[in-house]
């Protein structure tokens, strides 16, 4: 079965861009095809490609998305644009040392996204940089699962 993956990067540090990077190399393998596009300018049109994505995204300051991904997420919660054709997965990464905010960038596409009909498939993977793993490491791990989820079509409600 062949897929079409865009990758959604929000980052800060680039750490979010690497682990993208390292997904992009691990799946894009011929059936599978996939694009990484930093969140940078983007706004709900996005989407509009029908493809799957996969969001890849730190938390910055108090919770909040990076600032690279502000412009698509206020694009998105002021558009409220019909995101019922649309599957994801959330690869959010966050410090569990910030308790109450962890991994809340990640979170809040997740919460976003399915407010707007978009189904998630598979969980959301939460990376916690404390944990002292690395996470392009644990990011690569987490997808072999989700790309069979992909595969199969599956999609877990929220």
């Amino acid at each position: 079965m062949s897929l079409n993956i865009t990758i959604l990067v929000g980052t800060m540090t680039g750490t979010a861009q690497l682990v993208a990077q390292e997904l992009e190399l691990t799946l894009d393998d011929g059936d599978t095809r996939v694009r990484t596009l930093e969140m940078d300018k983007l706004d709900a049109t996005v989407f509009a490609s029908g493809v799957i994505f996969l969001i890849c995204t730190s938390t910055y300051g108090q919770g909040d998305v990076p600032d690279n991904a502000r412009a698509l997420y206020d694009s998105l919660s002021q558009q409220r644009p019909d995101l019922t054709n649309v599957r994801y997965g959330v690869f959010a990464l966050g410090d569990r040392t910030y308790g109450d905010t962890f991994c809340f960038g990640g979170k809040k596409f997740d919460a976003l996204l399915g407010e707007l009909g978009a189904r998630r498939i598979g969980e959301v993977m939460l990376h916690d940089a404390s944990a002292g793993t690395m996470p392009e490491e644990v990011a690569l791990e987490w997808v072999q699962e989700w790309i069979k989820l992909c595969d199969n079509g599956a999609v877990l409600a929220g």
